[in-house]
Parts: structure tokens; sequence; C-alpha cells
């Protein structure tokens, strides 16, 4: 098997999985996976699709992660690798569809509105 490229995007994070057979390796910006993300709950995250199709031993993972914070990174990562998986063999588009990984979650930050502390909060109203 060839290297897999696929992409995956999330608030303002872009994760670039480059997916090829392996022992299970993943290393992200040059780090381990336990090491860039220590949370256990990211590394969840970021284990899903493996788990989905239970292929967790059997690809190795070079990421390069960019943008974002913590979670929004985990959750492209999870995009990215997801999409490698269907890129690599088609069979597992439709486990993987069912928990709902290729879906790519679409909600950003709303933006500043002029004249207002945030985007939606007001200053206080005063009647006198």
């Amino acid at each position: 098997m060839e290297r897999v490229i696929a992409i995956g995007r999330r608030k303002g994070a872009i994760a670039r999985v480059y997916m090829s057979e392996g022992k299970g390796n993943m290393s992200i910006n040059g780090r381990d996976l336990s090491e860039y993300f220590p949370q256990p709950h990211l590394r969840y995250i970021v284990e899903q699709p493996l788990n989905a199709v239970n292929m967790s031993g059997s690809y190795d993972f070079k990421v390069n992660i960019q943008g974002g914070g913590v979670s929004g990174q985990a959750e492209a990562l999870r995009l990215g690798i997801a999409r490698a998986l269907v890129k690599s063999n088609q069979e597992f588009k439709d486990t993987i569809k069912k928990e709902g990984l290729l879906t790519r979650d679409a909600r950003n930050v709303e933006r500043k509105k002029p004249g207002r502390p945030k985007a939606r909060k007001k200053t206080q109203f005063s009647k006198r």
C-alpha cells in the first residue's frame, strides 16, 4: 500500500494526515500522540475512527497540524484519519459514516460586532 494523504479541518485547525501501513505509530508535528495530546479524552477523540473499524495497530500516521486550539486540533485530526481510512478502503465508509466521523463540523466563532463588548452581548440597559 502506498501512502494515503487526507486533510481534516475544525474551527481554525488544519490537519494534514499521511497514512501508511505499519505498527500503529502516530507522529504529530514530530512528537508522539501521548506527548502531543496528554489528556486522555483528546486521545480518545483522535482514535475514534481507528476503533470504529478495529484497525488501531495497523497503520502509521505522520501528521502536520496548524492553527486552532487543542480540542479543534484533535477533532481536525479525527476527520483527517477518518478520510484517510475511507480513501484506503471503501468498505470502511459505512461504519465510519454511521459513527458520524466523516461530517465536517462547520461551527465557528461568531465575529465581534461594532459597538458591542462581544458578538451578541449588549451593554446594560438604563431606563433613566
